[in-house]
């Protein structure tokens, strides 16, 4: 029951982290509006998989590094609820921006949908960003010291959000009605996300000592 706690704060941290907008979105959205549904699919399972990357990568590392350096664990929480904070900050700020995206764009395919997951796969390993946001989302919320069954549920948690969030995206934005529905109410959308987040990294930096 307790390893819960733990991996719904990292599922809350990760589903928020997926839907803001940034590369991967764009990515997915483009594909899904501008070659095809399958196109959209395939990039994203290509996300699902990237983010299990960063979370091997992300346990792998934390687990040497707290056992080398026990009060980086302090460090790494709060420099990550700052962060996140900070970027829930920049989400909303640049919730008024538009996508880049019309309602009147016309569906050219320019290349296969298995070009298009490892287009996404690229675009999710190769974003820095995605990087910092996993170790301190993984530094915030597990204990100092986990077993490998929170380990295994942590990556389960983060490829069935990343997969889930982005097959959601391919699927809405492949149809007429929901892409221009979600064009129109973006700044909404966005604003509630980066509130959320936000919300989130305070919630983290006030907690650090507990």
């Amino acid at each position: 029951m307790q390893e819960l706690l733990p991996l719904a704060g990292i599922a809350g941290a990760i589903a928020f982290g997926a839907i803001s907008p940034g590369p991967s979105f764009l990515m997915v959205a483009r594909e899904s509006v501008a070659s095809s549904r399958t196109h959209g699919l395939l990039s994203a399972l290509g996300m699902g998989i990237g983010g299990v990357l960063f979370a091997l990568a992300a346990l792998a590392g934390l687990q040497a590094i707290f056992a080398a350096v026990p009060s980086l664990y302090l460090v790494l929480k709060l420099g990550g609820g700052i962060y996140l904070g900070y970027l829930g900050y920049k989400i909303w700020k640049s919730a008024a921006s538009p996508l880049g995206i019309s309602e009147t764009s016309t569906p050219v395919v320019i290349h296969s949908p298995a070009r298009a997951f490892w287009i996404a796969l690229g675009t999710q390993v190769s974003n820095p960003k995605a990087a910092i946001i996993y170790t301190s989302v993984f530094a915030a919320f597990l204990p100092q010291h986990f077993g490998w069954p929170l380990g295994i549920g942590a990556i389960l948690v983060v490829f069935t959000i990343e997969t889930s969030w982005y097959t959601l995206v391919a699927l809405g934005l492949s149809s007429s009605r929901p892409r221009n529905a979600y064009l129109r109410y973006k700044a909404w959308v966005d604003r509630a996300a980066g509130g959320v987040m936000t919300l989130l990294g305070v919630k983290l930096v006030t907690s650090a000592n507990q």
